[in-house]
């Protein structure tokens, strides 16, 4: 009981400094069990996007470069396309100004790669530290492909063979636009609804929410979202508050 009080009243600290503890990981850092990770809709950068100064910087199309703003120059990074599954290394450039709503923005090489749709670009950056595992889904790499990934940190490369018909079930992704905005897990309802009634207090949002994930998670999200309008409205509201990792979480 007194673990639980010491618990609420540090999460109630922290949210008066205008950061929250989540499970989730914010920072980038050396902990091999705590990438950084997040999900989300991917800007595919257009020279248009860097002459209206939607970007502050330019991306070369050809390269496996990535803008994201929680992760440093040079960090080794596996794009997913989740609608897909499809997956590619690339690595973070330099800092760059950048929408809000945007997780990150992605070369137009990267976004081929990986087969990504303008109109629902759904993608998860995951920070590839030392000691990680990750499978490149296609035989063939380019020369460009292969210098980056002998940068990685990672023990093996481990490339399938597409002539193999794959024994595991991958999980069925619905069509249907549906999306809820994941503003932070909490282990303890009460600090959960701390956070809550700061949104409500310091935000417009009055609609922010609490579901129980498990035993040792609560999580405060808003949605869903059925158009992708409503969803970047809400999600520009929430960045009021300067929570580093917010995701967008696909509802099935």
């Amino acid at each position: 009981m007194l673990y639980k009080k010491l618990s609420i009243l540090f999460c109630f600290i922290l949210l008066n400094n205008c950061t929250a503890t989540t499970l989730t990981k914010n920072k980038s850092s050396n902990s091999l069990d705590d990438p950084f990770v997040n999900k989300g809709f991917s800007l595919i950068y257009n020279d248009k996007f860097y002459d209206k100064k939607i970007i502050s910087k330019k991306i070369d199309e050809r390269s496996l470069v990535i803008f994201q703003k929680n992760l440093k120059k040079n960090t080794i990074v596996k794009i997913t396309n989740i609608l897909n599954n499809k997956s590619i290394i690339g690595t973070v450039g330099s800092n760059a100004e950048y929408p809000l709503f945007n997780n990150a923005v992605l070369s137009v090489r990267i976004a081929d790669k990986i087969d990504l749709n303008e109109n629902e670009p759904y993608v998860e950056i995951l920070e590839v530290l030392q000691d990680s595992v990750f499978i490149a889904k296609r035989a063939k790499m380019f020369e460009e492909e292969k210098k980056v990934a002998s940068k990685a940190p990672v023990n093996n490369i481990n490339i399938s063979d597409l002539n193999i018909e794959e024994t595991n079930i991958k999980k069925q992704i619905s069509n249907k636009f549906s999306y809820e905005i994941k503003i932070a897990d909490f282990y303890f309802n009460e600090t959960a609804s701390l956070l809550v009634d700061r949104i409500i207090n310091e935000t417009i949002i009055k609609d922010a929410k609490i579901k129980k994930i498990d035993e040792k998670k609560y999580r405060v999200y808003m949605g869903p979202f059925n158009n992708i309008s409503s969803l970047q409205k809400s999600f520009n509201d929430i960045s009021i508050l300067e929570f580093e990792n917010i995701e967008i979480i696909k509802n099935d």
